[in-house]
């Protein structure tokens, strides 16, 4: 090879090693210089507190016993099998600080991993049952107070 062109390789590797050298130092000046504020645009997802399922004990039974009447399901939160399709199925309450507990239930026990890697998600399947419920009750009184 000839004298300039090992130069001028050695020129392109010693440009391309100072430009990832500095990468670290110069893209966090470039990301703070656009005028945003980062903290307050992260994804709203990891913004909600996420709660913990709490088994339910004896002295939640008479919540329990309520909540069991609102519940808006008739299949397991997370893998859509029937309720008691596999034997008792577990129930827990999921707590979030600020927020009132709501009950939660599985077909069998596994599933509140699954639960727990997304809650929101799920949280959200539940309170678009109890709409569905609602609307789907206040139809029925409506059609019934024709009749007397």
């Amino acid at each position: 090879m000839s004298k300039p062109i090992k130069t001028m390789k050695k020129n392109t590797l010693l440009l391309t090693l100072a430009f990832s050298a500095s990468l670290p130092l110069v893209a966090p000046l470039a990301y703070a210089a656009d005028g945003k504020d980062h903290a307050s645009s992260a994804p709203a997802a990891s913004a909600e507190k996420i709660g913990k399922l709490v088994p339910l004990t004896e002295k939640d039974a008479e919540w329990a016993a309520k909540a069991r009447k609102e519940y808006p399901l008739t299949v397991c939160l997370t893998s859509d099998e029937a309720l008691g399709s596999m034997g008792k199925s577990p129930e827990y309450i999921y707590r979030t600080e600020g927020k009132p507990d709501q009950l939660v239930i599985f077909c069998c026990d596994g599933c509140e991993e699954d639960f727990m890697k997304t809650p929101a998600t799920y949280l959200a399947k539940i309170e678009a049952a109890k709409k569905a419920k609602d609307k789907t009750g206040a139809k029925k009184e409506d059609a019934h107070k024709g009749h007397h």
